[in-house]
């Protein structure tokens, strides 16, 4: 039966291969080492909380290896693992904690504080949880403001737990493994229910499709609460076998030492971090020799940031997935990669992909429509949320993504953004997403973003938030002259906003409800000084 505990299976396949190198330590766990570690966690839950299959555990951490404990124990129990965003309030962290129905709740050290608030303001909405497990324990040499004595002390409760005689709980392919929260930006959070099925799906399809191979080295670097940190690489590199390389955050410095130290062969990220990367000393510097590719998600990629990383003899491919369907739905050689610069590839094997315009009709070639995709990679829907589940998947399993994309005539698709992001100007569609990867190809620009407003004769017009490169000058005629050279008329901004920084999500997005709402005020601004 297909379930979810693929470390156990990678496990008794190869115990003594390297499945995990933890960066900031650098201490290094085999494929036992680190499934004897999950079981630890999964006794902890069962045999002292009294947690049975279909009970809510939440996580709220960085990237720690008691992490990864938690998300395997989820597959070895049945009981469902709810990740947090570290950077959520108080306020944003109890509407989830209420709607998941938590029994139990792993914290990291520093973020012990938060913790306390949570239990200050709102235990009545809490009392759901019945166990809070701190994972760092305060010492004379490491105090945690805000930690709590009553609380659980995990390192010392797995220390006494044995792995002997284990027997994972028996689990359907439909059962839910993780509860993903989106981020809430449009309203209420919804929580994703990933089941087995598609958690192992996605594993072997990616490791397949993706020729990932047991020599394999990846670096994480991406918040493990979001299904790119969990799903993108994890999950694939451990069905195949080979080594991730954790570490607690992103920081380009220590990414490189890395690539380089570990010979890392496939590297995960999302466009503002290579670009980041790209900028660091030691993108000049690091031998490259032996990585496979890179590749992109989460965000449009800039075909200069693929020549870029061209240039220093590295492919960088651009992936596709959502949370509900699967982190990685597309796939292309790196042959391909280079031949077809800012596509996302084809449907992965067993993937439906069509494209949907105006009266829920197939597009033609060429042009562009909604991406609906079906499979055994797609989510049961939205926990506690039929009208959300029924909105999203359609009677026949299509999900709609929201996603614009076109197919060309071999069968390769482009995002071009969106739907909520494309506007309407003078009765014409206009995509954001193409006027962006013009303006990131402009020397003077650093980041930058574009938003459609409402217009009195025009019915929208586009607006630019634009980031300076540093030491360059920056002016609206110029970046309306270097637009002119490469798009129509109708597609120029009317306006540029220039700001320090672009708001974006943990995982690269740029929030564009903040832009809105920025532009928005400012507009007040002017109309109120008038």
């Amino acid at each position: 039966m297909i379930h979810g505990d693929i470390l156990g299976e990678r496990a008794r396949l190869s115990p003594e291969s390297t499945a995990l190198v933890y960066f900031p330590t650098q201490q290094r766990f085999t494929y036992r080492e680190l499934n004897d570690r999950a079981i630890r966690c999964a006794r902890l839950w069962i045999d002292q909380c009294r947690l049975v299959k279909g009970d809510r555990v939440g996580i709220l951490a960085k990237n720690r290896v008691e992490f990864l404990d938690a998300f395997f124990a989820a597959g070895k129990t049945g009981i469902i693992l709810v990740p947090f965003n570290t950077r959520l309030t108080t306020a944003e962290l109890g509407v989830i904690i209420k709607d998941s129905g938590l029994k139990a709740l792993l914290y990291d050290g520093e973020l012990a504080e938060k913790v306390r608030q949570l239990k200050r303001e709102c235990s009545i909405e809490y009392s759901s949880i019945k166990h809070w497990i701190g994972l760092d324990l305060a010492t004379e040499e490491t105090v945690y403001e805000g930690q709590d004595s009553r609380d659980l002390d995990y390192a010392s409760c797995v220390d006494r737990i044995q792995t002997s005689d284990w027997t994972p709980t028996p689990c359907d392919p439909e059962d839910v493994y993780c509860l993903l929260y989106t981020s809430g930006t449009t309203g209420k959070p919804k929580g994703v229910m990933i089941p087995h099925r598609m958690v192992t799906w996605n594993g072997y399809n990616t490791a397949l499709c993706w020729q990932l191979r047991e020599d394999d080295v990846s670096p994480v670097f991406t918040p493990l609460y979001h299904a790119g940190g969990l799903a993108a690489f994890l999950v694939p590199i451990v069905v195949a076998g080979g080594t991730i390389v954790l570490h607690r955050e992103f920081d380009a410095h220590e990414v490189w030492e890395s690539i380089t130290r570990h010979k890392c062969t496939v590297v995960l990220g999302v466009p503002t971090i290579f670009k980041m990367m790209l900028e660091a000393p030691e993108s000049g510097e690091a031998d490259l020799s032996h990585v496979r590719w890179f590749i992109s998600g989460g965000a449009p990629l800039p075909v200069d940031l693929i020549a870029a990383y061209g240039a220093r003899g590295v492919i960088l491919k651009q992936g596709y997935g959502l949370t509900e369907v699967g982190v990685n739905c597309f796939s292309m050689s790196s042959d391909e990669a280079t031949r077809k610069p800012g596509s996302i590839g084809k449907p992965m094997m067993f993937t439906e992909a069509r494209l949907v315009g105006s009266g829920s009709c197939d597009v033609s070639a060429g042009e562009v429509g909604e991406l609906c995709l079906r499979g055994p990679h797609v989510c049961k829907g939205y926990w506690n949320n039929p009208t959300a589940t029924a909105a999203a998947i359609d009677g026949a399993g299509w999900f709609h993504t929201g996603d614009l994309a076109r197919c060309d005539e071999e069968g390769f698709f482009y995002i071009a953004g969106r739907s909520k992001d494309m506007y309407i100007s003078g009765g014409v569609n206009i995509y954001p997403a193409e006027i962006e990867a013009e303006l990131l190809k402009c020397p003077a620009v650093r980041d930058a973003a574009v938003i459609g407003v409402p217009h009195v004769t025009w019915g929208e017009v586009g607006v630019a938030f634009v980031v300076a490169a540093g030491g360059e000058s920056c002016s609206a005629d110029e970046l309306i002259k270097f637009l002119a050279e490469k798009l129509a008329k109708y597609k120029l901004p009317r306006e540029f906003v220039f700001v320090d920084a672009l708001p974006r999500t943990a995982y690269g997005k740029v929030v564009k409800a903040e832009l809105r709402e920025l532009f928005a005020r400012r507009d007040q601004k002017d109309v109120a000084g008038s």
